[in-house]
């Protein structure tokens, strides 16, 4: 597989749920330039922020992905779980376009109202 960045992708480890069996993370307190550019459109930047966008990016065009993804992302952290590889792909298919691509998320940003968002 290609870059995932801003993503990390591993087998999730120790457990016997067979909706987590991939991990999906990116490390959102680290990333200054993400941080910026979600403040500058009116948004924390958090992982919860990240979550938002990135379900709201899913529900869009490949809904049944949510079927197989858990989200559990903290202040710093945006984390995702998947149920299989085929899923982690899907998703890098939809999200890393945006999130990959600081020039691309900033335009999807600009498209977006803060109201309809949490954070």
């Amino acid at each position: 597989m290609a870059s995932t960045f801003p993503f990390k992708i591993a087998a999730a480890r120790g457990t016997d749920n067979p909706a987590r069996q991939f991990v999906i993370l990116a490390e959102v307190g680290n990333m200054d330039e993400y941080l910026n550019l979600f403040e500058d459109h009116g948004y924390g930047g958090t992982g919860l922020a990240w979550r938002e966008h990135i379900e709201t990016i899913i529900e869009e065009y490949q809904p049944g992905l949510l079927d197989h993804l858990e989200f559990d992302e903290t202040e710093n952290v945006f984390l995702a779980y998947a149920d299989s590889l085929d899923a982690v792909r899907l998703f890098m298919n939809w999200v890393l376009p945006y999130f990959g691509n600081v020039g691309k998320l900033k335009k999807y940003l600009s498209q977006t109202d803060p109201s309809n968002f949490f954070r």
